[in-house]
């Protein structure tokens, strides 16, 4: 068995390879006639499905599992309570680090007005206003038939199902539902332990990914988009790094043991750049390194891979603003409270996938009446951004977990 910190090494030194094989790497470099990029995305997209494999059945037994244990002590309430509170003020915070950030650099002023900008296709067609964009939410969040919710990966609609069914069953009080909860658990213990096989395979699938990322968009694209690509790291750093860890010593709870204990899922979330491929991990992290009890991570980590996306709600926000400033708009004090209200609306309904932020930015781009086209300013570095800003999402989740478990009494991070 892999040590933990052997592990985490072995991943910190795939990135540094990763990004030396990427930042020498073309699309025309090939090894034995095949190219780079073929090969490394093959090999990366393998372990991206090997994790993904496990995100449905993992978040519906976790959070059937977390409800049901919480439905028979009659905690539902109050640790619903403290959940929400906890997402809505990080996610909050982490808003408003970006619009200071954003309103600091000034990143649109100093970039020339484009003549004319392609937007893809596939994103002309999402919503075009915010009410549209919350009744499309609202329609996922209740599907008409929770297999076919599962086939194309919806997880709104998986989750309430779960968050119904678990509730449902801790009600019954029957033998009968003793016995499917027991089911329930087994399937979830299994599906960690299938988790922590996959971990063993991290590095590989860490330098393949990054890889990969690094040989197609290259560091030149950054150079056009220097000083937003400056305000967004920079606004994302000071939350990750700054004011979540103050949050967190306001609470009584360490942040660098916090932060060490989330390491591997935070390596994960960046080199896949999806909070929902990142899950199992996070969830192994959030129990076996940080302590927290299977009753609380079971319901919060798995309910925060939708609501609770801080990076991307700071990202929306950054993005928006840059391409208001590009185009000339002249903002007022209200105009920005709205687009931090639409940010923080909008990133509760992001997709937990690679650059499901641009839907969101579209939608505020639209209700805000700001070109749509914009967006496209934003393309050549959105893929490196995302990794960072997944890394944000999977942090914020696993912090809130802390917080309720710190809460609730628990002896959490209590491990030097």
């Amino acid at each position: 068995m892999v040590k933990k910190s052997s592990l985490l090494i072995q991943v910190l030194i795939a990135i540094v390879l990763a990004l030396l094989v990427g930042g020498f790497s073309s699309l025309n470099s090939q090894i034995l006639g095949v190219p780079y990029i073929q090969l490394l995305g093959f090999l990366g997209q393998l372990f991206l499905n090997a994790l993904t494999l496990l995100v449905v059945p993992l978040v519906s037994s976790a959070l059937v599992q977390g409800i049901s244990q919480m439905g028979q002590d009659k905690s539902f309430a109050r640790l619903g309570g403290k959940t929400f509170f906890f997402y809505i003020s990080t996610t909050f915070l982490a808003v408003l680090t970006g619009l200071v950030a954003v309103n600091l650099i000034q990143p649109g002023s100093l970039m020339a007005r484009p003549e004319a900008i392609d937007v893809a296709a596939q994103l002309a067609k999402q919503p075009q206003n915010h009410i549209e964009a919350i009744g499309q939410i609202l329609l996922k969040l209740i599907p008409v038939n929770i297999f076919e919710a599962a086939v194309h990966g919806n997880m709104l609609g998986i989750i309430f199902f779960s968050l119904l069914f678990g509730f449902a069953l801790a009600k019954i009080g029957s033998e009968s539902s003793h016995l499917l909860i027991t089911v329930i658990r087994g399937i979830f213990n299994t599906l960690m332990r299938m988790t922590h096989f996959l971990m063993k395979a991290m590095p590989l699938g860490v330098f393949c990914l990054v890889s990969k990322a690094i040989a197609i968009r290259g560091f030149e694209g950054i150079s056009g988009l220097l000083y937003f690509f400056v305000a967004v790291l920079l606004g994302l750093a000071v939350f990750m790094f700054a004011i979540l860890p103050i949050f967190l010593k306001l609470m009584g709870v360490n942040p660098w043991r916090h932060l060490k204990a989330m390491a591997p899922a935070l390596i994960t979330a960046f080199s896949t750049s999806s909070s929902v491929a990142a899950l199992p991990v996070t969830l192994e992290c959030v129990e076996k390194r940080a302590g927290v009890s299977n009753r609380i991570s079971s319901f919060v980590v798995p309910l925060g891979t939708s609501i609770n996306l801080s990076g991307s709600a700071l990202y929306e926000c950054v993005a928006v603003l840059f391409i208001a400033q590009v185009y000339g708009f002249e903002l007022s004090v209200m105009h920005q409270a709205l687009i931090v209200l639409l940010s923080l609306l909008t990133s509760m309904g992001v997709a937990g996938i690679p650059s499901g932020s641009l839907v969101a930015i579209l939608i505020i781009l639209n209700a805000m009446g700001f070109p749509a086209e914009g967006l496209a300013l934003i393309l050549p570095v959105d893929r490196i951004l995302d990794m960072c800003r997944t890394t944000v999402n999977v942090f914020s989740d696993a912090s809130c977990a802390v917080l309720v478990a710190h809460t609730e009494g628990e002896k959490v991070l209590n491990k030097p």
